[in-house]
């Protein structure tokens, strides 16, 4: 069994990999949470792609925290056999409000 390491660019999809993303959340009553996360291995979608969950909590700030379960979009090659994927969520609410989290997670393995 070939392994793959995170500087191996390869065609393709590689069905063991994860994602991870730093981020921060929106402004919502003045203040922000930074995102640290870490996506499941892929789950595979009728049109071929894939797709990750992902859940967990936000760093705590301002005397709370918030928990969040997304799925990101679908596979994006961004080149040299890596892709990445697209989030778009909203954390729980609490303490009165909510935050938006979007961004971009961090290049893996395969270019599909």
């Amino acid at each position: 069994m070939a392994r793959v390491g995170k500087d191996d660019f390869v065609s393709g999809f590689v069905p063991h990999h994860n994602h991870g993303s730093v981020d921060y959340t929106s402004m919502s009553s003045e203040h922000v949470h930074q995102c640290l996360d870490v996506t499941s291995p892929p789950i595979q979608t009728q049109d071929g792609g894939h797709i990750h969950y992902t859940e967990g909590y936000v760093m705590f700030e301002n005397g709370h925290n918030h928990h969040y379960k997304a799925f990101s979009g679908p596979a994006i090659p961004v080149g040299n056999g890596m892709h990445v994927h697209y989030y778009d969520f909203y954390t729980s609410e609490d303490d009165g409000h909510q935050h938006r989290v979007t961004g971009v997670d961090k290049p893996a393995p395969g270019n599909r």
